[in-house]
């Protein structure tokens, strides 16, 4: 619930915002900032209340780990424990879309809060140049989820963290649309594999490829990792997948040929679609439609982590 004695502001990218952004993280508030994949609501993942108002503001379930943003390799193993094949894959994709679950080290400060108690921690370095920018400023890691409330459509415009979190926090960085448009993939090294705990921009043929092992699913219910929860990213409406054709009640978000009143991608194109999702569910949350229909999506690639979140839409 919005608080009506707080007022989000929005600041366009530049100095004066980073530095506004860096006094309230060292205030111990979260604000909202862009990285490649969705904007992300940051705070000291090392203060324990910081980490709190993040769950506060976003209604976040407590048994959900955070990701936390750090500036580079070396910041991560300071915090979490990296093999051969950690490092491997931190090389050819970090800075970028691509989460590494590892132990946390012996003395890693990060408050527990933000891995859920977990002996794991999510890591990343993003890509940004607002993140970098924060991250550079704040001096500190950041435990940054989705800047949205929990289980709805993930951010890519600063006008939807304003939608779902107006008067929550106190400020928006605005940098502009996102480029992938969906989560970053997570991954951990396991038994001799790497296992994708989350689908996303980096695809298990580009795990492959750089760690030199087999990629495989997770198995179980256990919680690892963000993102795992069965129904998330709901727009607050039913949800239809794989339409061909779309009723009258339907906004229909179409792919290809397939049109509709949102074309995730007219072209056919799985990149442009992942990075138009969110937008286009966002889209049919506010229109007047009563239900959200959505057009079939390749399996392949990237067309994974766009179903995975359509599927999780619609639970």
């Amino acid at each position: 619930m919005a608080d009506a004695s707080k007022t989000t502001i929005v600041q366009h990218f530049d100095s004066a915002a980073i530095a506004q952004a860096a006094a309230l993280v060292a205030a111990g508030q979260p604000v909202a900032v862009p990285t490649e994949t969705v904007y992300g609501l940051a705070a000291d993942a090392r203060n324990a209340e910081a980490v709190a108002r993040i769950y506060a503001a976003k209604g976040r379930p407590d048994f959900n780990p955070l990701i936390v943003h750090v500036p580079d390799l070396a910041a991560a193993e300071r915090l979490g424990v990296f093999g051969d094949v950690e490092r491997a894959l931190a090389a050819a994709f970090w800075p970028g879309p691509l989460t590494l679950v590892v132990a946390r080290t012996a003395d890693c400060p990060v408050a527990r809060i933000a891995t859920a108690g977990l002996d794991t921690i999510a890591l990343r370095v993003p890509g940004h140049r607002a993140m970098q920018a924060l991250l550079a400023a704040a001096d500190a890691p950041l435990a940054a989820p989705s800047a949205n409330a929990s289980g709805r459509v993930s951010p890519t415009k600063a006008e939807h963290v304003l939608a779902s979190l107006g008067g929550r926090i106190a400020l928006v960085i605005d940098d502009g649309p996102t480029m992938a448009g969906v989560e970053s993939t997570i991954a951990r090294v396991k038994d001799g594999a790497v296992e994708m705990l989350r689908p996303g921009p980096v695809t298990a043929e580009m795990l492959a490829d750089s760690s030199g092992l087999r990629v495989a699913g997770v198995k179980g219910a256990e919680i690892v990792a963000p993102g795992m929860l069965a129904s998330h990213y709901a727009p607050g409406k039913p949800v239809r997948l794989g339409a061909m054709d779309f009723a009258d009640d339907e906004y229909a978000i179409g792919f290809g040929r397939v049109a509709g009143d949102y074309n995730l991608s007219a072209a056919g194109d799985l990149t442009e679609a992942a990075a138009r999702l969110f937008d286009a569910l966002h889209a049919g949350a506010a229109s007047a439609k009563a239900r959200i229909a959505v057009a079939a999506i390749p399996a392949g690639g990237l067309g994974a982590a766009i179903n995975d979140r359509l599927a999780r839409a619609a639970v």
